[in-house]
């Protein structure tokens, strides 16, 4: 056996062999796949990737390295990372360092030099499954058996792990090639953002919006936001099962019909938990900068950048004013949502694009047009 040698042990027994990438030692999680072509770095500091192996679906990653300005958060998140083949040489005048010494400079495990088509075939015929990395134990019948003990992410609250303790201002607006993250206009707008694993690209784009901008954990209540009277709350992204955090179902909940609210990803479920709907797992789950969604109003396609493992079930907020506004057109799921009366709204996907297009992105002028709406309307809202 080489020193470099690594393994990957699926629940369901499929073993992949290859060699260690990133930090030696063992790491698990649930092995999903991702189909972007880049934006790696922004991938492994994304929150709502807690939990879970990434698996990248492009076969060269890592060409043009790594840097201090891509980040999602302030730290990576990811349990582990899988590649056919990680650029050992990086070329960009942005890259400082190499995806494998980023790796390792986090304590992130990982494994290249498998089959990664494989893996997505069995992922996308089989689904989603807890899985081990491994460099230290290579005994491929040993951690079948310890895979087998490893928790389910179903009812898990992940959000726990990565949602920040104190509430904080955000001052930093959009990258600019020339300067890089610049100074956004000043802020017409109070919005308080819910942190459930948020990433750093929402916080900017709301602020360039022309959002200020708070940031606060996840757990929380009704009555401490509503102290602030904020013009607008915002439902962020995150890991795992929306079941898993009752406590912000129950808060937002408090805050429908009282305030405008604009929910992403993890905040979409939230939003449709809290409407009195139910959400359930996806076999595989959407996770890529390349799904496409129809926008039900007006018919337009958006290419969308994704990433999620369950889904809010429309039918299941029938009948109390929601309705569906974006439709998956790869599985036809729910994508989006919003009250026919009320100021309301949130979708799937990730109009942030980071990674990913910038098709959505009119979402942020569409939040703060609806705040401005209710400021204008005679009660003041």
């Amino acid at each position: 056996m080489g020193v470099n040698e690594a393994l990957l042990v699926l629940r369901d027994g499929r073993t992949f062999r290859g060699e260690a990438l990133g930090a030696q030692g063992e790491t698990s999680g649930e092995v999903i796949f991702n189909t972007a072509m880049s934006g790696y770095q922004e991938i492994l500091t994304d929150p709502s990737y807690r939990g879970q192996i990434v698996t990248m679906t492009y076969p060269m990653i890592g060409n043009y390295g790594c840097n201090d300005e891509d980040v999602e958060s302030r730290r990576p998140w990811a349990n582990g990372l899988i590649v056919k083949e990680a650029a050992p040489y990086p070329s960009s005048w942005r890259g400082r360092i190499s995806l494998d010494q980023y790796l390792k400079n986090h304590g992130i495990v990982g494994l290249q030099g498998i089959d990664t088509r494989a893996l997505t075939r069995h992922l996308r015929d089989q689904g989603s499954q807890d899985g081990i990395i491994s460099s230290a134990e290579l005994d491929a019948d040993r951690l079948r058996q310890r895979v087998q003990a490893l928790p389910q992410i179903v009812g898990q609250d992940l959000v726990k792990d990565v949602s920040v303790q104190q509430p904080f201002d955000w001052s930093e607006g959009e990258w600019k090639l020339d300067r890089g993250y610049s100074t956004p206009p000043p802020g017409r707008f109070k919005v308080v953002a819910y942190d459930a694993g948020i990433k750093l690209n929402i916080l900017r784009q709301l602020r360039t919006a022309g959002c200020e901008v708070t940031v606060v954990p996840a757990a929380t209540t009704t009555a401490e936001i509503l102290e602030r009277k904020p013009d607008g709350v915002f439902l962020s992204n995150g890991p795992g099962d929306p079941e898993g955090v009752p406590y912000l179902v129950e808060s937002v909940r408090g805050l429908i019909g009282k305030v405008t609210i604009f929910g992403i990803c993890l905040g979409h479920q939230i939003l449709g938990l809290a409407a009195g709907g139910r959400t359930y797992k996806l076999p595989f789950g959407h996770h890529g900068a390349n799904h496409p969604v129809r926008d039900l109003a007006t018919g337009r396609i958006e290419i969308t950048s994704q990433n999620h493992n369950f889904a809010v079930d429309p039918a299941s907020v029938a009948g109390g004013g929601w309705e569906p506004t974006h439709l998956n057109l790869n599985d036809n799921t729910c994508e989006g949502l919003r009250h026919r009366e009320l100021p309301v709204f949130c979708v799937q996907y990730h109009p942030e694009a980071s990674p990913g297009p910038h098709d959505a992105n009119y979402l942020f002028a569409r939040f703060t047009e609806m705040m401005a709406s209710v400021k204008r309307a005679p009660d003041g809202g």
